[in-house]
């Protein structure tokens, strides 16, 4: 359960989420500093796999035409802090998605919502999910329901129904964990959250991106602590976000092959 003081922080991240992120994505130019990072984050993951097969999402990559991507989450899916839509990591799998598959028209949803938990990502599922008809939904989940003082306990079957019923609009499913940072690994129940995430997804036969272990790959293999993560010890920085998103969109690619 999120806390009272967390309503109020989370407010306050509403308002300021709302003048970083414009709706346009025009005018976004990716740095070299982040393209940098990002780069030494993908090398450092290049036999990233989801764990399971996207049957729907490739054979639609194979035949060219249009896949419809929602992305439900939290403050993550929204991509807070960064300056432009363009540099979430929907916006930045998008991109990849069809530099690799130049024939593929690739729609992304961005249905996340900064502050929401798992019940509350799932209650949204009819309106912000389901109603889009996807071909994949990328669900990314846990962080607010124990990086506040919350318990994991009793999430693992509420995951479960929740994956049960995007598989049953035919959807292919992705399920994306924690995130790697000092606020994450502070909360005593994040090993717990990570084996539930991972877990949920074996036992569905969904695909699993595996977040927390391609940001701790990348700081094992060099790149600084804080290189992956913003100011705020828990959102990613602009170069996680470029280096997810793109990991993510050619992991996809892969299980195509």
């Amino acid at each position: 359960m999120i806390t009272h003081g967390w309503r109020s922080i989370q407010s306050c991240i509403c308002v300021v989420a709302g003048l970083l992120i414009p709706a346009a994505t025009a005018g976004f130019a990716e740095t070299a500093s982040v393209r940098s990072v990002a780069e030494a984050c993908l090398a450092a993951n290049q036999n990233l796999t989801l764990g399971a097969p996207l049957p729907h999402t490739s054979a639609r990559l194979k035949a060219g035409g249009l896949i419809k991507v929602v992305a439900m989450g939290s403050s993550s899916t929204v991509g807070l802090w960064v300056m432009s839509a363009a540099a979430t990591y929907p916006e930045v799998m998008r991109r990849e998605l069809i530099r690799l598959r130049p024939n593929s028209d690739i729609q992304i949803i961005n249905s996340g919502r900064v502050g929401d938990t798992i019940p509350g990502n799932i209650a949204r599922f009819d309106r912000d999910v389901l109603s889009a008809k996807p071909d994949l939904v990328i669900w990314q989940l846990g962080t607010n329901d124990i990086a506040w003082g919350g318990r994991a306990d009793g999430l693992k079957s509420i995951i479960s129904g929740g994956v049960q019923t995007l598989k049953a609009s035919g959807a292919d499913v992705i399920l994306m964990d924690l995130q790697y940072a000092p606020v994450v690994l502070a909360s005593s129940d994040h090993s717990i959250m990570q084996r539930i995430i991972a877990d949920g997804a074996r036992q569905q036969q969904v695909g699993l991106f595996p977040r927390f272990a391609l940001m701790r790959r990348s700081i094992d293999a060099g790149l600084p602590s804080g290189a992956l993560v913003s100011w705020d010890g828990l959102h990613n920085s602009a170069e996680g976000y470029d280096c997810i998103g793109r990991a993510l969109a050619r992991a996809i690619v892969m299980s195509a092959r």
